[in-house]
């Protein structure tokens, strides 16, 4: 197909696919005269995966080359794939909360994890952006710790087992593709999903619902 086709197909603008090409994000097509090259499916598949992961999950390009250079490599073991997704996600910027209160929440989120008898490598960008997140509510006067999101884990469990179950034992570059949009959107996915419940929970209190801790909707009582 010639760019236009996967402009069309694709929904990117010609200038935007020309950009990705010159910053070698897509590959090059196959020449067919000067300044003129056709593009296959593969292409399409790409172009629909920087755009995914730079329109839905707002990644820089940075972030998504590191993860287009983790599906291609087929020495990337499943662990190593999604921890170089967490880190495009989650980054580790060097501004964090005052340094005092990220080392407490730091050591309780270690204990939580331990608590949980969760295995995870050193450094896991997730556990740290979870202290930093800790920390932060707490400066901000907002009382929270891990004991509050215990319940958040246990459906995180869940949510990662089901998505891991996609993934095979012995896996090639389009199952490593597959696994890492899934780790990327999927967690869209679910703070999407997360908000749409407290929206309806939200709605149900103002007709008179009263809303048990666990989601589900009591009695309203009084006049």
């Amino acid at each position: 197909m010639r760019i236009s086709d996967l402009s069309r197909r694709s929904g990117a603008p010609v200038a935007t696919i020309k950009f990705y090409l010159r910053e070698k994000l897509l590959p090059a097509g196959t020449p067919t005269g000067r300044n003129q090259a056709v593009y296959g499916e593969e292409h399409l598949r790409q172009l629909l995966l920087i755009r995914s992961l730079t329109t839905i999950a707002h990644l820089d390009l940075s972030s998504v080359r590191d993860v287009l250079s983790a599906i291609a490599d087929d020495d990337m073991s499943l662990s190593g794939l999604y921890a170089v997704t967490d880190r495009a996600v989650f980054g580790l910027e060097s501004e964090t909360p005052e340094s005092a209160h990220l080392k407490d929440a730091q050591a309780e989120v270690d204990e939580f994890v331990h608590q949980l008898g969760w295995q995870l490598p050193a450094d896991t960008p997730a556990a740290v952006r979870l202290a930093q997140v800790l920390a932060a509510l707490r400066l901000l006067g907002c009382a929270c710790g891990t004991d509050f999101l215990t319940p958040y884990a246990e459906v995180a469990e869940r949510l990662a087992a089901h998505e891991l179950a996609q993934v095979p034992e012995q896996f090639e570059r389009d199952d490593r593709a597959a696994a890492a949009v899934r780790s990327v959107l999927l967690g869209v996915a679910s703070a999407a999903l997360r908000r749409m419940a407290r929206e309806h929970l939200v709605q149900e209190r103002l007709n008179g619902q009263a809303v048990s801790a666990d989601g589900g909707t009591l009695p309203a009582t009084g006049p």
